[in-house]
């Protein structure tokens, strides 16, 4: 276990100096003299540069992958043309190159629609900063009890919630065919629903993001006090440092679990990545699937033979360990997929396996980023930090199938006993469970900084498995009322003092809202 850190929960808040409100005229002119800030959007008015910086930022997340994907696969194509010589000639009437252009040329123009994400971006953080010039000065005429700094944390908030839930209403307004549901009456005539949902994964980033906020500076509130009086103990300490990785291992726990039961509560790419990471034949998780839902059962035949049957004739295994009406339970070499016998064996193949796989991913990625300053440390620090990143994928993996082993096999019949119930029950969801709970604590391999950056990037998603995929449209504004407080709780917090937002988001929505 890494050595504690420092407390990663977010500093005091200091009221960051406001920008001069005296009007919106002296807000729209240039850079005073003396204080002239250079870079690309030099000449743009200051009130509008977070306007025009979200809208580039939500466009290039938009447009770039798409793009890295159309060249892979153009490039792809002209080389299975260039190396067939099988097929002299093509028989498509349409050049490779046409169709590129066609389909660059599209993919470019998407980006450009009203209802898309750069749009959301742009109209998200132009309008907290343009709306609350009016809002200030309102606010001094209307409210003169208050003082400057509550006049203008208000008015950031009410500013950045009524530019999220506008935005937000439009992004939602976007139909989509997989958010369609088609109904058919008894007299043959169809009806076409519209059901929300599309935006509940951004929804409950922003709802993260705010609880982190909050709970943080509490915290913080409550060591100072602490310190100050000299009564600080470990466990408090321990706490602080504890937190980031308890979230990350709880977050991805149940994240596993979705994806072992109820796959459908994750989006499709999620799904994907995980099946790649996992390498996992599908027979052996549908067999513990079954365990879960008690058709497949030990000592009784409920026609489940062949599926684990098929598994171990692949694997040059006995048939007959997949039957659980003779077999109980099926080995654990089955699940080991021909690594042998042996537990331990297995999870350290898994992990040679897992880092050589993750290693391909990180480190073209981290050699990518390099090549901004290239030089001898800059890539020797990009093949550590790649590296440390695949050990700490390879060690989640690892963990995870030597979490199931232990259940099965090491610990679980001692504890719980090796009846058929109890082998129904270990295998019914303790196993998965036990791989679930020690997976996440592979996060301690990395440095601090990732805890925190994980765990925040983990917890929306395992909150969204609580909650249905898709809902009636009647319900969106509920939606839209959570992501705009969240996002006036943040946008706020970043204005005043950007440490408060913790992680790489504090300093990118600086880097956007600022003026």
């Amino acid at each position: 276990m890494a050595p504690p850190a420092k407390s990663s929960l977010p500093a005091s808040s200091a009221a960051a100096p406001s920008p001069s409100l005296i009007s919106a005229a002296q807000l729209i002119q240039s850079t005073p003299p003396g204080k002239r800030r250079r870079g690309w959007d030099d000449g743009i008015p200051p009130i509008l540069r977070p306007l025009v910086r979200a809208y580039l930022l939500g466009y290039a997340s938009t447009v770039a992958p798409r793009l890295a994907t159309l060249l892979i696969q153009h490039l792809t194509r002209l080389f299975k043309k260039h190396y067939d010589t099988e097929k002299q000639e093509s028989t498509a009437t349409t050049s490779p190159t046409d169709t590129f252009l066609a389909s660059l040329i599209r993919t470019l123009k998407g980006g450009f629609g009203w209802h898309r994400f750069p749009t959301f971006c742009a109209l998200l953080a132009g309008g907290s900063t343009l709306l609350e010039v009016p809002l200030k000065a309102a606010f001094d005429r209307l409210a003169k009890n208050l003082s400057e700094v509550a006049k203008r944390r208000l008015a950031r908030w009410i500013a950045s919630f009524t530019s999220a839930y506008l935005s937000l209403a439009i992004l939602q307004s976007k139909p989509s065919p997989s958010f369609t549901t088609t109904t058919t009456s008894p007299d043959g005539t169809t009806t076409q629903t519209q059901l929300a949902g599309r935006t509940l994964d951004l929804t409950l980033f922003a709802l993260t993001r705010a609880i982190d906020v909050v709970v943080g500076t509490v915290w913080n509130l409550h060591r100072q006090r602490r310190q100050s009086a000299g009564k600080w103990t470990r466990l408090e300490f321990l706490i602080s440092n504890i937190t980031d990785p308890a979230i990350f291992a709880l977050s991805s726990g149940t994240v596993m679990w979705a994806w072992f039961y109820y796959p459908s509560s994750l989006p499709r790419a999620y799904n994907k990545w995980i099946d790649s990471a996992a390498a996992v034949d599908s027979r052996l998780i549908e067999a513990l699937r079954r365990c879960h839902e008690g058709t497949l059962r030990y000592g009784e035949e409920t026609g489940q033979a062949d599926l684990l049957g098929s598994m171990c004739k692949d694997f040059d295994l006995p048939p007959v360990w997949g039957d659980p009406a003779k077999t109980i339970p099926f080995p654990c070499e089955i699940v080991h997929m021909g690594c042998g016998s042996s537990c331990e064996y297995h999870a350290l193949s898994r992990f040679v396996r897992s880092f050589k796989w993750a290693m391909t991913t990180y480190l073209p990625l981290s050699l990518l980023l390099a090549l901004r300053n290239p030089n001898k440390k800059a890539f020797k620090r990009a093949v550590l930090s790649a590296a440390r990143t695949s050990t700490f994928l390879g060690t989640f993996i690892t963990l995870f199938y030597y979490g199931v082993c232990l259940a099965r096999t090491r610990i679980g019949p001692h504890v719980i006993g090796t009846g058929p119930k109890q082998r129904n029950l270990i295998d019914g969801g303790v196993c998965v469970g036990m791989g679930c709970v020690l997976c996440g604590w592979s996060i301690l391999i990395e440095k601090a900084g990732r805890r925190k950056d994980g765990g925040l990037f983990v917890a929306p998603r395992a909150m969204a498995t609580l909650l249905p995929r898709k809902y009636p449209k009647a319900k969106e504004w509920i939606e839209r009322l959570v992501f705009a407080g969240s996002t006036g709780v943040v946008f706020t917090c970043v204005l005043e003092d950007k440490a408060r937002v913790r992680g790489v988001l504090g300093g990118l929505l600086a880097g956007v809202l600022n003026h």
